[in-house]
């Protein structure tokens, strides 16, 4: 098995969470070159050793090519289109990347398809989604789901420890789309609950630091409750994850549940609260919006706190 240092490593996509991904990656000494549709995002990584690419197709003599990007219409268009990564490839033909570690949400199917149409040109796909956002990458806590082929895991974990301290393969094929969607389907019911229950101690008279310092020191808190306390606090909706994609992810999680027979009562209602915080106009924020929509639900009037709290994520 080829060294860290030896291994050519190709990355596409340097939007929010990629950019902090390949710079963890970057500055761990990889010989690493990345792409991004504007270039001009990517080109701040050079200063943390990356070289910047020009075209995708530059990436195909790499041995194994990250990919992070938004949608799957994206991985279809950098990976397949007409100047993406294996636009000079032929099936069977042309030099390609041993491995693309996908990174990128998308779903069970589309990812089943995008292994197949990879495989057609001698490319193993490992899928690898996230958990964390470009805060949780810089604290060094982002975690990695990963399913493929073995073989293919163990050469890459030692590349992923360079981004985040923790990685679980979970099998063969698609199942770590699987884990995130489960995964993502949690994070709306937590956040639900979260502001159901600061509503209520604010409206019953508990100041919200003081609820959630609590909660955060009981066995009820988690580095998630931590992590959200600063914008139900003070009302910071900085994006992190947006609605759009919350009610997506709900959406693949329920439908997974009806080809499994799973019924998901809770799923089903956070995915209604979700989309009518979406109706009265709460989309552009942070999906911890749901406060604001659980509070106007609630006739309680929100104003930030104002006072230091702790994500949780130094120290």
């Amino acid at each position: 098995m080829m060294t860290r240092k030896e291994l050519k490593l190709g990355w596409i996509g340097a939007g929010r969470m990629g950019f902090a991904m390949a710079q963890r990656l970057a500055s761990g000494g990889c010989d690493l070159t990345v792409w991004n549709r504007t270039r001009a995002k990517a080109e701040p990584l050079a200063k943390h050793g990356a070289k910047i690419a020009n075209r995708l197709s530059e990436l195909s003599g790499c041995d194994i090519v990250f990919c992070m990007v938004s949608t799957p219409a994206d991985v279809d268009e950098v990976i397949f289109g007409p100047q993406g990564l294996l636009s000079r490839s032929a099936p069977g033909k042309g030099r390609v990347p041993r491995v693309l570690v996908e990174c990128s949400s998308i779903s069970l199917d589309g990812s089943a398809a995008l292994r197949a149409r990879l495989a057609e040109h001698g490319t193993q796909m490992l899928a690898a989604p996230v958990s964390g956002n470009a805060k949780v990458i810089k604290a060094g806590k982002l975690s990695f789901v990963c399913s493929g082929p073995k073989a293919v895991y163990d050469e890459v974990a030692p590349l992923l420890a360079h981004i985040g301290p923790a990685s679980s393969y979970v099998g063969e094929g698609e199942l770590a789309r699987v884990v995130k969607i489960c995964h993502n389907v949690m994070l709306g019911v937590v956040t639900q609950c979260m502001a159901e229950i600061t509503v209520l101690a604010q409206k019953a008279g508990v100041p919200r630091h003081a609820f959630l310092e609590f909660l955060n020191q009981s066995v009820m808190g988690s580095m998630f409750t931590r992590y959200k306390t600063p914008a139900f606090v003070n009302l910071d909706f900085k994006v992190t994850f947006t609605p759009y994609l919350l009610r997506k992810d709900l959406d693949l999680g329920l439908e997974a549940a009806r080809q499994h027979e799973v019924p998901m009562p809770l799923a089903s209602l956070t995915r209604d609260l979700v989309q009518s915080a979406m109706g009265n106009g709460l989309t552009e924020e942070d999906f911890a919006t749901l406060l604001v929509h659980q509070a106007k639900a609630s006739a309680l009037e929100l104003k930030p706190e104002g006072v230091p709290v702790s994500d949780g994520l130094q120290g």
